[in-house]
């Protein structure tokens, strides 16, 4: 059973390889059949040409829109299609765009930027500036303002001006800015604001560096005071911790420390450091039933003199004892009461101004009388020249006496011009200028030589800016400042520049009440800084920045 069948296997294999030679065979030759029927076949190859023909056309129509396309609309289709297809658009894109902004690269890590951060650069490169779609013609007429509105009232200058334009009003409340401000801020003047500096090269670095790269004095002494405007910041009050129940009728810095006195009518006299911040209280004393007219450092700084308004006595306060001294009388002196007085600069002197033209000369130190000098009708203010060598008198009947300290007698007398009633006056620390206020408001300044020769001296400046009597005057150490006010009326103080003799217009500051009535004046021992004491208690201090020390 089993040879049968193998030899049936045996014929079947012949059988199926005789079979697939054939078929091997024709598949052969189809192939190469087809092969030299694609060769020959004419209308395939017509059909590859006309589409290399068409997409050819649909890139030239392509180019053509590209070229007729808008810059933001060429922009999109970048963005969004990604670059172009090949060269030929890349080169109209980059000519149609205009040249690429280069950007540094910000390290040595990056070599430049993403191709979405050029393609926004260039977007943006694009846009220009367009003209407005309409212009209203109300915007350019020129509209008037009413001037007789409350809070434009002040503007006017005269009652014409009832309408102003708002260029002009605009030019008004400009300058109001500037006479208020003392000129023009170097933040609102853009002419000369200071640009950025720009980066340079090693070689300008190195030029602009010179100064920094050489020795030198550059140290110069101050300049002389400038005329115009006072270049000054209001400060904290000098007694801003502690003011006066009352009229503070005296201030004054102490000659040697960065110290100030105050004393009023609250009976107390007060210490404060100066510092133009905090201004701190040292100390306080109070002088029971006491009411304060006047009170004044001694030359050394040691002592503090005060005298009362209706008291015939007065105190020494010792400040490096800590112990309060009254002098009850003084032998020689008949006086109900003893108030105004003048010490010597030289610290050996006291001179009290008492009653019906009598100067009582008193020794310093003992506080004992010396010489008794009397003027013709009664002497309102009195100044000691500078070496002490001489005293000032100023009566009420516009007359000045010049006295000589050491004998006494009566050297020269002048009449002050115009005078009708003497008030205050002051010797300037130099001994050049003598200043003399009168009722009248007028404050007449002469030289000291024309004092000491003439009867009727003209004065180098007549002094109007008062229109009340003038109480008060006073010279700075330098002789470069002349202050004058008045306690009649408010605000009424004003800085005379010397030697032009001219007012500085920043000072009391403009339409801002801040004085009111001027009891007393003083300048700090190297003018830096300028006190007012006035009738609701407080010391107003003033920074005067031309000087550099206190």
């Amino acid at each position: 059973m089993r040879a049968p069948a193998a030899a049936a296997a045996g014929r079947e294999g012949r059988v199926g390889k005789a079979g697939k030679a054939p078929r091997m065979k024709a598949a052969k030759k189809v192939s190469k059949a087809a092969k030299a029927a694609k060769a020959t076949n004419p209308k395939r190859g017509a059909k590859r040409l006309l589409a290399g023909a068409s997409e050819a056309a649909r890139r030239a129509r392509h180019l053509k829109a590209l070229s007729r396309a808008s810059g933001a609309e060429r922009e999109l289709e970048e963005l969004v299609f990604g670059d172009s297809l090949n060269v030929e658009e890349d080169e109209l894109l980059r000519r149609l765009a205009g040249p690429r902004r280069v950007t540094a690269p910000v390290g040595k890590g990056l070599q430049g930027e993403s191709s979405d951060s050029e393609v926004e650069n260039e977007a943006k490169g694009d846009l220009r500036p367009k003209k407005p779609a309409w212009v209203d013609e109300d915007d350019e007429a020129e509209e008037n303002v009413d001037m007789t509105h409350k809070y434009r009232k002040d503007f006017m200058k005269s009652d014409a001006e009832t309408t102003l334009t708002k260029k002009k009003l605009k030019k008004r409340l400009e300058e109001q800015f500037q006479q208020a401000m003392g000129g023009v801020p170097a933040w609102a003047d853009l002419e000369n604001r200071k640009k950025s500096q720009r980066t340079s090269s090693d070689s300008d670095s190195d030029e602009d560096d010179d100064l920094l790269r050489r020795t030198g004095n550059f140290i110069t002494s101050s300049e002389s005071l400038p005329r115009g405007i006072l270049k000054m910041s209001t400060c904290l009050p000098a007694n801003q911790e502690r003011f006066a129940n009352g009229k503070l009728v005296t201030v004054q810095f102490h000659p040697s420390a960065q110290v100030v006195m105050t004393a009023g009518h609250d009976r107390s006299v007060s210490l404060f450091q100066v510092d133009g911040k905090r201004n701190p209280k040292i100390q306080s004393i109070y002088l029971e039933s006491f009411p304060i007219y006047k009170a004044r450092f001694s030359v050394d700084g040691e002592q503090v003199i005060a005298t009362g308004t209706h008291h015939s006595m007065f105190f020494v306060y010792d400040m490096m004892a800590g112990s309060i001294i009254p002098i009850p009388k003084v032998r020689g002196v008949e006086e109900k009461f003893l108030r105004n007085f003048e010490l010597s600069p030289d610290g050996s002197f006291m001179l009290l101004i008492g009653t019906s033209g009598y100067l009582h000369l008193l020794s310093m130190k003992t506080k004992e009388l010396i010489s008794t000098m009397k003027v013709n009708g009664r002497c309102t203010a009195c100044a000691f020249t500078p070496d002490s060598s001489k005293i000032y008198s100023y009566s009420k009947e516009g007359e000045v006496f010049i006295w000589d300290v050491r004998s006494r007698k009566c050297l020269h007398r002048f009449e002050d011009e115009g005078s009708l009633e003497g008030k205050c006056i002051a010797v300037s620390k130099n001994n050049q200028y003598v200043a003399c206020g009168s009722s009248s408001g007028v404050v007449n300044l002469y030289t000291t030589d024309t004092c000491l020769k003439e009867n009727h001296p003209k004065p180098v400046k007549a002094i109007m800016n008062l229109v009340t009597s003038a109480t008060c005057v006073t010279f700075n150490p330098t002789t470069e400042i002349l202050a004058v006010a008045s306690r009649d009326t408010d605000e009424a103080v004003k800085l005379v520049h010397l030697p032009s003799y001219t007012v500085f217009s920043n000072f009391p500051v403009f339409r801002r009440k801040q004085i009111y009535l001027t009891q007393s004046m003083d300048f700090s021992p190297r003018s830096g800084y300028f006190s007012i004491a006035n009738n609701k208690g407080k010391a107003l201090l003033f920074r005067l920045k031309h000087y550099s020390s206190f």
